[in-house]
């Protein structure tokens, strides 16, 4: 079957909501049935231009195959089938999941490098300076980078499936809100809740204009950055 129409066809699946895990595997059959039918054609003594048109023939057109996996629900992926939930929820549990992993990381050096202060943050001190630094300035570069690598994944995962802005902008907003306003607190004293007397807040703006006004900048930052791979993708699909 000629590139062009397996494009066409991987295009069109992708758009109606196809999950590209079963596009792929059906393309893939598809090219092989193809390849057997050319040879057929050829072993009855057609030429491989005649042959390659008799083996489209008996294949199906566009229309046809495409038919074949668009009335199958089960195909459909996630973010076709429940795209609220997918650009909605799952990107504040990535990016929380992140979070997470952040304060782990937090935690740990902590534990390692200032098992007797009483918060994390601060100039490290003692013989391990250089490499207790190195450690927590690589979480905080992690930290700040978090809601921007949650971003990508969503951006990643709509242009995979080849969806309108909407609903991936709706999930970088909520991504950048939640980037924006997230608030880490790590004190033996102060905090006495949480994981290892780690705690964060979200969505909350903070108290005073000149805070808010940060955040508000910080969310406009982070929604730039993190949506502009999904509109690269979208004006190179279009030129």
């Amino acid at each position: 079957m000629p590139k062009k129409a397996f494009d066409e066809l991987r295009e069109r699946l992708l758009v109606a909501g196809i999950a590209p895990r079963h596009v792929r595997r059906y393309l893939s059959e598809l090219s092989d049935h193809f390849e057997d039918l050319t040879a057929e054609a050829e072993r009855e003594g057609r030429s491989e231009q005649d042959a390659e048109s008799v083996a489209i023939s008996r294949l199906g057109n566009t229309d046809q195959l495409a038919e074949a996996m668009l009335g199958q629900r089960q195909f459909k992926s996630w973010c076709a089938r429940v795209p609220w939930a997918m650009f909605g929820i799952a990107p504040l549990l990535l990016l929380a999941g992140g979070y997470f992993l952040a304060c782990l990381y937090l935690w740990w050096g902590w534990t390692v490098f200032k098992p007797g202060a009483d918060t994390p943050f601060g100039s490290p001190s003692g013989p391990m300076y250089g490499l207790a630094n190195f450690y927590f300035q690589a979480g905080k570069f992690y930290y700040i980078s978090a809601p921007i690598l949650a971003g990508w994944t969503i951006a990643f995962a709509a242009a995979r499936q080849r969806l309108r802005s909407p609903w991936p902008t709706l999930a970088v907003v909520l991504i950048a809100w939640m980037g924006a306003t997230a608030q880490i607190q790590a004190s033996r004293s102060a905090v006495s809740r949480g994981l290892g007397h780690i705690s964060m807040t979200f969505f909350v703006f903070g108290p005073s204009p000149q805070t808010i006004s940060s955040e508000l900048l910080s969310a406009l930052i982070i929604f730039s950055l993190a949506i502009l791979p999904y509109f690269v993708w979208r004006l190179r699909s279009f030129s």
